[in-house]
């Protein structure tokens, strides 16, 4: 195909899906792949250097979420589109990625033909989103954990005590406990267990 490649960044944690992702990509004579990453961090570090016109990226990625990364990039005024492809069909995940701007929503089992054409279209500066997803983005209810939040809950879920929290995120204890019970007070929970488990299935995690 004439005129300039596409080019994209690719951040997926599982490495067999990202391999098949950019191989499939590249078949289509448009595109061309600049880096990869497995994490959100080392995939904001790839478009910060390599300047893409596209992040492709998953949303639950080890660090960053996909979700997180675009609005850094939105903060930061990059001139790359993020294009979100996913497994999660959650209300919650699509209108978070829409309100931080991210140029595309699909889901993972879209044919390779629609996934090509959204990396185009996205590429133009249009936006894309999955047709039997654009209607169920305002379903749920407004997300109502701040960044903060969302952040501490997060590392709770995976299994960290209260004093590690602190130490990664140079709080002390106590605000961390703060946190923790203010989310559950939010989401109406009686631990932080099923506050993690609300904001997941809701998509606000």
């Amino acid at each position: 195909m004439s005129g300039t490649a596409i080019t994209l960044v690719i951040a997926e944690d599982q490495a067999m899906v990202m391999g098949a992702l950019a191989r499939l990509l590249e078949l289509e004579g448009d595109m061309t792949i600049l880096a990869t990453a497995l994490d959100g961090e080392a995939a904001l570090d790839a478009v910060r250097l390599h300047r893409p016109a596209v992040l492709l990226t998953d949303i639950e990625m080890p660090g960053m979420s996909g979700i997180e990364v675009a609005a850094a990039l939105v903060r930061e005024k990059s001139a790359t589109r993020t294009l979100i492809v996913t497994t999660f069909d959650r209300s919650g995940y699509l209108r978070r990625a829409l309100e931080v701007g991210v140029g595309g929503y699909l889901l993972k089992d879209s044919p390779v033909d629609q996934l090509a054409d959204a990396v185009r279209r996205v590429a133009r500066g249009e936006r894309v989103i999955a047709p039997d997803l654009a209607a169920a983005a305002w379903t749920t209810g407004t997300d109502p954990l701040t960044d903060r939040e969302r952040t501490v809950l997060r590392l709770a879920e995976e299994g960290r005590s209260n004093k590690e929290i602190a130490r990664q995120l140079d709080l002390s204890p106590g605000t961390v406990r703060n946190y923790l019970a203010e989310a559950a007070s939010k989401l109406d929970a009686g631990s932080r267990v099923e506050a993690s488990r609300i904001a997941r299935e809701n998509g606000w995690l």
